[in-house]
């Protein structure tokens, strides 16, 4: 594909129905139409000319959600430079070296959020994000040119298209870089993947500083004429009005924000929502039903990773609950044994997938340079199996697995066997180190309010239905479970709960 293609998805919407809202900001109602988004996009590519800006350049955008944020990324890719989004809160401690690696042409920066300083020491131009409204000041929308005369893009579809970084916390986040073909076709096939629609509404409050939001929330929509319901962040008080008052199809979702939901009081029944979609980590088979039974909207499980995009996704009315969905067909998955081998249906193993011939999988490296992963196809570090309709399960990382006597035991598929107690709401398990078996099973569960539960009537629960070689042999109760900065189950703090005592 072409760069030029997100100029082609806004000109056939513009010329299908031109006033129709492609943006709407939740929080204030501000709206920007598919025809006014093309004439921002080409303001902005005659920008980028007159700078010098084209293919191979970075600019830089230190943001958070906003109709602006989604504006000068779509702009950015419409004139065949490379945008680069940095995450504020969880990357703002690696300012200092992520800027100088990225080395942008451009720096944008949202006012009020304390990044003059940070952005003002690289040697790139720095510009105010601003609104994109207003005319007058000195921000970015207030420099862009009346009547844009651009010349058309003159890049590759193997163009580097995105850096965005991981969250980055606790280690130093990796930058993931996605070319032109990479990211524009997975919008388009998650698109599919989803069955999201021209009439659709799609709310979304994941920070668009990552992958997922950027492929589902920006480019799905986009590609299909749809409209996108922005929200800078997650209110778990406002999610039923909001998706009432603005009349959303489809909302974004993770098994937190699910989790989130169902601990509420709110009983509201979302008329009108097709569906909730959930990524980022497997949604528990008991979340998931319990979620549609009491809210009444359909959950549809997707799979991806930063350095791929969506993988595979539920369809709303083909939903298998306990699966990830049915595979991109581009992207041509596999599951594979160690030695690279494809498995039959039913056996675990990796999960691997392709694409695009010879495509190369990159980092940025600490020089600003891009630096090679994997060619052709790369493994997700992720278990799983194809079951015999196709529909992929995740059974849990490579990285987690726990090897007790020389049999690889998936800590995913014991954790789904102890949320199916009654009483046990959430549940992670670990290896820990045994002299004799070099690891053995250890549980950790989070009880429901009231529950009594034991360790030893759990045990003994486990001992009924799950293989002796598999069922673990201790069982911790929590308050709570670690999670990282995104929510996901922190599995190597639970191990080190145990080293430490």
């Amino acid at each position: 594909m072409e760069p030029e293609t997100v100029r082609n998805w806004v000109a056939c919407a513009a010329a299908r129905h031109p006033d129709k809202p492609y943006l709407i900001s939740v929080e204030d109602g501000r709206a920007i139409s598919y025809r006014k988004l093309g004439l921002l996009i080409e303001r902005i590519r005659a920008f980028f000319a007159e700078e010098g800006i084209g293919p191979g350049d970075r600019v830089a955008l230190l943001a958070n959600n906003s109709l602006e944020h989604v504006i000068v990324y779509l702009g950015t890719l419409a004139a065949g430079a490379t945008i680069c989004t940095v995450h504020v809160e969880m990357n703002a401690v690696h300012f200092d070296t992520i800027l100088p690696a990225l080395a942008p042409r451009l720096v944008i920066y949202e006012e009020g959020l304390g990044l003059e300083t940070a952005a003002n020491a690289t040697d790139a131009r720095v510009m105010r994000l601003g609104r994109w409204e207003r005319e007058g000041g000195q921000g970015f929308f207030a420099a862009l040119p009346q009547a844009p005369n651009a010349p058309d893009p003159s890049g590759s579809p193997t163009d580097d298209a995105v850096i965005y970084f991981t969250s980055g916390t606790g280690s130093r986040p990796k930058g993931v870089v996605l070319t032109y073909r990479e990211i524009l076709s997975n919008g388009a096939a998650i698109a599919d993947g989803f069955g999201i629609r021209a009439d659709d509404r799609v709310y979304d409050y994941r920070s668009f500083n990552w992958a997922s939001a950027q492929l589902l929330g920006a480019l799905a929509t986009l590609s299909k004429g749809a409209t996108l319901l922005l929200r800078r962040r997650f209110s778990r008080r406002r999610f039923f009005d909001d998706i009432a008052r603005h009349g959303a199809t489809v909302a974004a979702g993770n098994p937190t924000v699910i989790a989130m939901l169902l601990a509420g009081e709110e009983a509201a029944r979302a008329t009108g929502l097709r569906f909730v979609t959930s990524s980022s980590a497997p949604l528990s088979a008991d979340d998931w039903r319990r979620f549609e039974e009491r809210f009444g909207v359909r959950v549809a499980q997707g799979y991806g990773t930063s350095e791929t995009g969506w993988i595979a996704a539920c369809p709303e009315t083909e939903r298998r609950i306990g699966t990830a969905g049915k595979p991109l067909p581009y992207l041509e998955l596999a599951i594979v044994d160690r030695d690279g081998r494809a498995l039959p249906p039913e056996g675990i193993g990796r999960v691997e997938v392709g694409g695009f011939a010879g495509n190369e999988y990159r980092y940025l490296g600490d020089d600003g340079t891009p630096r090679v992963n994997a060619i052709g196809r790369v493994r997700t570090g992720d278990m799983g199996f194809l079951d015999t309709d196709g529909y992929l399960h995740i059974t849990g990382r490579e990285s987690d697995l726990i090897i007790r006597g020389g049999v690889n035991i998936s800590p995913l598929e014991i954790d789904n066997a102890l949320t199916g107690l009654a009483g046990i709401v959430e549940a992670a398990t670990v290896g820990v180190p045994d002299p004799v078996y070099g690891e053995e099973v250890v549980s950790h569960v989070v009880l429901a309010p009231g529950a009594s539960l034991s360790p030893h009537d759990i045990l003994d629960w486990c001992a009924a239905r799950i293989p002796a070689f598999k069922a673990p042999k201790r069982i911790y109760v929590r308050s709570s479970l670690p999670k990282t900065e995104r929510g996901k189950l922190d599995r190597k703090a639970l191990a080190r709960d145990l080293q430490e005592g």
